[in-house]
């Protein structure tokens, strides 16, 4: 069973999952949703989801986006990466991209509420017990890597690398 970071072979890592965060920032704040449904149920996260098949990452964030809060972001960089091992051998590989904008108006779905914060005050008590190990350094525009293990929705250890 995995506990530490150092228990995984992070360079034969096949990760189960490839998804995608999408980020709009602008004016000092930040749009995050209430996931409603779905992986991470009931917690405050950015949008995004899984990879169909013949999609790049970006192509994901951006169709995520759309989908959860209708809207399309605009001015989109890539942010960082996540990996994730769980204990039960589930594993996420995660591609972290910010926008500076968007078309459309945020608008509930079934999916999820959208949330603007202040960068400032980020509700990260409703959020994954990993998102203060990088949010950080994605608000600063500083790339970064991120390792993590959990157990269920509890992490149990991590590594971030910054370019």
């Amino acid at each position: 069973m995995y506990q530490t970071v150092d228990d995984v072979d992070w360079e034969n890592w096949d990760p189960v999952t490839v998804a995608t965060l999408m980020f709009v920032i602008r004016d000092g704040k930040i749009l995050l949703i209430h996931k409603k449904r779905g992986f991470g149920k009931g917690k405050i996260n950015g949008p995004g989801g899984k990879l169909e098949p013949g999609e790049t990452p970006l192509e994901c964030a951006i169709r995520e986006t759309q989908e959860e809060l209708c809207i399309t972001p605009t001015g989109v960089e890539y942010a960082g990466e996540l990996h994730f091992q769980f204990t039960d051998n589930n594993s996420i590989h995660g591609f972290v991209y910010t926008a500076t904008g968007y078309e459309g108006e945020p608008t509930e779905t079934d999916e999820a509420d959208p949330i603007w914060c202040s960068i400032d005050e980020l509700p990260f008590e409703h959020m994954w017990e990993d998102d203060p190990t990088w949010f950080p350094h994605m608000l600063e525009g500083r790339r970064f890597s991120g390792r993590y293990i959990f157990d269920d929705d509890r992490m149990l250890d991590a590594v971030i690398d910054l370019d």
